[in-house]
Parts: C-alpha cells; structure tokens; sequence
C-alpha cells in the first residue's frame, strides 16, 4: 500500500500546486482534479503500487577475457622482447575487467614498437574483448597486421581464425585455420587445438572443415617424411 499512499500524496501535492500558483479560477478545479485521478487510474492500471519497493542493482559484466587463451598465446611462439612489458599490463587490465584500457595500452606501446608482431596480435585479441567477441574492422587490420609482420608465427593466424569464428564467420575461419595446418608440422603442439577447433567448424559447414582438415594432416606428415 506504501505506492498508493506515495502517489495519492503527489496528487495531492500537484492540485494544490496547480490551484494555488497557477491562480485557476474556482470552476476549473474539477477538471484539474479530473486530470489527477486519470493520473492515478493511470498509475493504478500500468504500475505496481501494492508492491513494496525495492533497489535495483546492475548485474556484473562478465570478462571476455580468457586466461587459457592468453597462455596458448604464449605456447604458440609468443617472444618476448622489450615489448612484452605491454603484454603483461595489458593482460592485467583485462583480468580488471578494463578492455578498454587493455586496448589502449597496447596502442601505446605499438607507438614505440609499430613493428613488433606480438603487440598487434595482443591489440586484436584486446578489441575482441572489449568488442564482445565481435570482430571490429580495427581488430582485424590489427591481426592481418601481425600475420604480415610474422608469417612464420603461428599464433596471428591462429587467433585471427579464431577471431572470424566467434564473429561468425566460419569458412572465412576454416581457410585460415586449414592454410596454418598446412605449413604446420606434424608434432606441433598446438595442432590438436586447431584440428579440434575444425571439427566444432566440421559440424557448422556439413562436413566439409573434416574432409579438408584431414587433407591438410596428410599434407604435413607427407612433408615430414620427405
């Protein structure tokens, strides 16, 4: 009952208001309080005055980010040089919940390092985080960027395959993906994660990501036995 004691105090309020600054004359006072209890039939039909109130509090956002993809970053060929510094700090704004800084921070770091692979892959993973796995057109120039500056890396390759699958865009992921298991040999750690994320595709594209997936294992056992 505590809305509808508050609501009729406010009409209350507002008619006297009304009649007394807005200097209405005495015949104009049914329509106004007419008006008010619209207001409260109003209220009455759209709101909840028998509930009790309570406060609202905002759910936490949940971090995109991923401790096990930031080690399989490192596993995959991750060097560290003088540059790693922004790495570590932008891994720890993210652990923080601050993608945006993780972002920034590696933009900062490319201005004194613009050739340093790692930092770019870093900033694309960055702005997946802060995109909400989204693949902005920033975080893809960024991981075309480290695959253009360390080709021989699997990890840019890996992650931007990556990137194009949460986006949805699986076959796009699927090429990618294929191509790295190509060059890749045959005891590579990381290659069962990439054969695994292929066959997750497999199921998407019908088929397909398996028949080449397992081209592309026969392709680097050949080249390893020659």
């Amino acid at each position: 009952m505590n809305g509808w004691i508050i609501a009729v105090i406010f009409a209350v309020l507002a008619g006297a208001a009304i009649i007394r600054f807005g200097r209405t004359a005495r015949a104009t006072w049914e329509l106004v309080a007419a008006a008010l209890l619209i207001g409260l039939a109003g209220y009455a039909w759209q709101g909840s005055p028998s509930q009790a109130g309570a406060p609202l509090s905002v759910a936490a956002q949940d971090n995109a980010f991923d401790e096990d993809v930031a080690k399989l970053r490192k596993n995959m060929g991750e060097r560290f040089s003088q540059a790693g510094q922004w790495l570590v700090l932008s891994d720890a704004m993210n652990r923080q919940g601050k993608s945006a800084d993780a972002a920034n921070v590696l933009r900062v770091g490319l201005r004194q390092y613009p050739d340093d692979a790692n930092l770019w892959l870093g900033l694309g993973n960055a702005l997946m985080v802060h995109g909400n796995s989204i693949l902005s057109p920033a975080a893809e120039f960024a991981f075309r960027k480290a695959m253009a500056l360390s080709p021989e890396q699997p990890a840019p390759a890996y992650f931007f395959g990556l990137a194009l699958a949460q986006s949805g865009q699986p076959q796009q992921a699927e090429k990618i993906w294929r191509d790295l298991l190509a060059r890749a040999p045959a005891d590579a750690e990381w290659r069962a994660d990439v054969e695994g994320n292929l066959a997750i595709l497999d199921r998407a594209l019908g088929g397909r990501a398996a028949e080449m997936s397992g081209q592309a294992s026969g392709n680097g056992t050949a080249g390893a036995e020659q």
